[in-house]
């Protein structure tokens, strides 16, 4: 699973004792050489499938970890990108391997759950970061994005088709939710990722309440399943209007967006 590169069990074990913005600190430098990292595949297809509702003007990545996802958005946003995350570790990581670009790309430091933007950004995009929201975290969250996006815009993420019941992969996931769930109830800081948790009856159900018009959209690229139905989805979740938590926002870049 893990190349030479990649981290070692201990690193590993120090990790998931730490808190989530520690372990990632700590993951950032060799993060890209894990199975943890959005495959180029899952990439590739979204951006595939985002080039046919653009281009867009401005593009944030949620919880961009070291920046894989920023690939996507240069493809198609004209204006700017930018990339979020929480930990220190990853984005300077995602810095260093950032070569000057157009469109222009910046990185801050911020809890998705509390956006330091108005309503600057076309799109906002996500990969592979919702496992760390627990279910009662997503109202706020989606809020959040409704915020930062001008009216119109979309969040958009994709979504793989969940494993068939007693497949390995069915259980894989089963046994480290299981013993993540062990690990935080014995242990403090907690460390949040859940696989299984992010459900997408129950993820649409919450982007409908937040403001949000769904579509799904199949990734033809990553394939289908024996029974017809694609392996991976596409969310695309349009705001009408914009709207704070707080009230209204004003438009345009706040002070922590023009680093």
């Amino acid at each position: 699973m893990f190349s030479p590169e990649g981290p070692t069990l201990r690193e590993l074990a120090v990790q998931a004792l730490s808190s989530v913005e520690r372990g990632y600190d700590l993951l950032a430098p060799k993060f890209d050489h894990t199975p943890f990292r959005t495959p180029d595949v899952i990439l590739d297809a979204v951006a595939d499938a985002l080039r046919g509702t653009g281009p867009y003007e401005a593009g944030l990545d949620l919880c961009c970890g070291t920046g894989a996802g920023v690939g996507v958005l240069a493809e198609v946003c004209r204006e700017r990108v930018t990339g979020v995350d929480f930990s220190a570790g990853m984005l300077t990581i995602a810095r260093e391997r950032t070569r000057p670009a157009r469109p222009p790309v910046s990185w801050v430091r911020a809890d998705a759950r509390a956006l330091p933007f108005a309503s600057a950004f076309d799109l906002v995009v996500s990969f592979g970061a919702f496992g760390h929201f627990l279910p009662r975290e997503l109202p706020g969250l989606f809020a959040q994005v409704r915020a930062v996006l001008r009216p119109g815009g979309s969040f958009a993420f994709p979504v793989l088709a969940p494993p068939r019941p007693a497949s390995p992969g069915y259980w894989a996931l089963l046994g480290f939710d299981t013993a993540m769930r062990v690990r935080n109830a014995l242990w403090r800081p907690p460390f949040v990722m859940y696989y299984r948790a992010f459900r997408l009856g129950d993820v649409r159900r919450e982007l409908l309440r937040a403001g949000f018009a769904v579509e799904l959209r199949a990734l033809p690229g990553l394939g289908r399943r024996p029974d017809g139905s694609p392996r991976a989805r596409l969310v695309v979740a349009r705001a009408a209007g914009t709207v704070s938590p707080a009230g209204p926002v004003s438009s345009g870049e706040s002070s922590a967006d023009r680093r």
